[in-house]
């Protein structure tokens, strides 16, 4: 890639971003565009980035399921956790500050912290590959790893484990990747704010952007607290439902026109003889106090989590990464909300196989990571919104195209 001032890195980030993402140096996906079935236009994947493989295990008994990224060269890694109840493995040698230089896999699974279990097959793969940290006694797999709450769906017995993480390192593949109830995203929903029976079917997306020879991919298993926006129209595509389950409720909206007693001292006939909280949130009135508003349905909220990982083909050093792990939550905040909440775990991964020149170590190294955080962010957005697009809705949680 070649050096920019910061005249030119201004002037390429406002390009590719602002650009129709059709022809010419940025080519993309339709992304949000809605077809017939509801469904988003092919919009690229994580595997558009060299060096890289994604398989799925899904176990339809439940439904759950796992998601790896195989990295079998190795890549540069870091990472970057928003949400306050994260379940993870590894997270702490993607520091830049510690040793370990590169990973070989990140593991995405259902199951809450049980699925954790289902990296030690992705371990078992890659050792059987030859694959891993040399050190002086055997080669060691550095596989990352971050779970998802799915448990509220199905049997909560039914969870990944290490022949799940096995499974999915057998189906990886550098081709098209398979989106919607898949992998880490099987068991996934959205929009539990208002109360679980009015939740939706969310899943798994992918997208990609390329930009001359840079490449930029995400990948989500989103499972998230609030509503999913198209971030380009603003739209709410799937979240809480009304009380019907028609429509969508728009919980921001309905937070705001809910009366909220912050000190706690007046109540309502309702949940336990004193709230009125399901009707007070489907915007009828009512008070509630903020524990009732908000405690009261931690037993919902807990399930909530958005898995990411971004990769790119330029090489930077973990730094690098990890700050466009952290610029690529933005992504989530145009796709989510309310995100990052204290019950959330959320977390992203961001990735570089190092197959182009990305400036690291340069007086041009801050415009390359600048830009493809940018664009990593944009990426993150589209494939939150087409894991929405993508699911199919089962009982008790429709999808998105079901309310069409």
């Amino acid at each position: 890639m070649a050096t920019w001032s910061r005249r030119e890195f201004q002037k390429a980030l406002s390009w590719a971003v602002l650009s129709p993402l059709t022809q010419g140096n940025l080519e993309q996906g339709a992304g949000s565009k809605e077809v017939s079935a509801g469904r988003a236009a092919a919009a690229g994947s994580l595997t558009d980035v060299e060096g890289l493989k994604v398989g799925h295990f899904t176990d339809q008994r439940r439904p759950t399921g796992c998601t790896v990224v195989l990295a079998e060269k190795g890549a540069v890694a870091g990472v970057d956790v928003r949400g306050s109840a994260p379940g993870t493995r590894e997270t702490d040698l993607l520091n830049p500050i510690h040793s370990v230089q590169q990973i070989y896999a990140v593991l995405l699974a259902g199951g809450s912290a049980f699925g954790l279990e289902a990296s030690a097959g992705v371990m078992q793969y890659l050792e059987e590959k030859g694959v891993g940290f040399e050190t002086e006694v055997a080669k060691v797999p550095i596989v990352p790893a971050a779970i998802l709450f799915d448990l509220g769906v199905g049997n909560p017995k039914i969870r990944p484990d290490k022949a799940s993480g096995y499974a999915a390192c057998r189906n990886a593949s550098a081709g098209s990747v398979k989106e919607g109830n898949v992998g880490a995203g099987a068991g996934a929903t959205v929009g539990k704010l208002l109360g679980i029976g009015r939740a939706m079917k969310a899943g798994l997306g992918t997208a990609s952007i390329q930009v001359g020879d840079l490449v930029i991919a995400a990948l989500a298993a989103v499972n998230a607290a609030g509503d999913i926006y198209d971030s380009k129209t603003g739209k709410i595509v799937a979240g809480a439902r009304t009380a019907d389950g028609k429509k969508l409720a728009n919980t921001i909206e309905t937070m705001k026109s809910t009366p909220v007693d912050w000190a706690g001292k007046k109540s309502a006939a309702g949940i336990g003889g004193q709230t009125t909280i399901p009707n007070s949130r489907a915007g009828s009135g009512g008070t509630a106090t903020v524990r009732e508003w908000w405690g009261q349905i931690l037993p919902t909220t807990i399930e909530s989590t958005t898995l990411g990982i971004v990769a790119t083909n330029a090489a930077f050093d973990k730094a690098a990464m990890t700050k466009i792990a952290q610029m690529a939550h933005d992504g989530y905040a145009r796709a989510i909300n309310p995100v990052h909440t204290p019950q959330d775990g959320d977390t992203i991964f961001a990735l570089s196989t190092g197959i182009i020149p990305g400036g690291s170590g340069t007086s041009a190294a801050s415009a390359h990571i600048g830009l493809v955080g940018a664009l990593a962010a944009e990426v993150m957005a589209q494939a939150i919104l087409r894991a929405a697009f993508m699911a199919d809705g089962i009982p008790n949680f429709p999808a998105a195209r079901d309310l069409r």
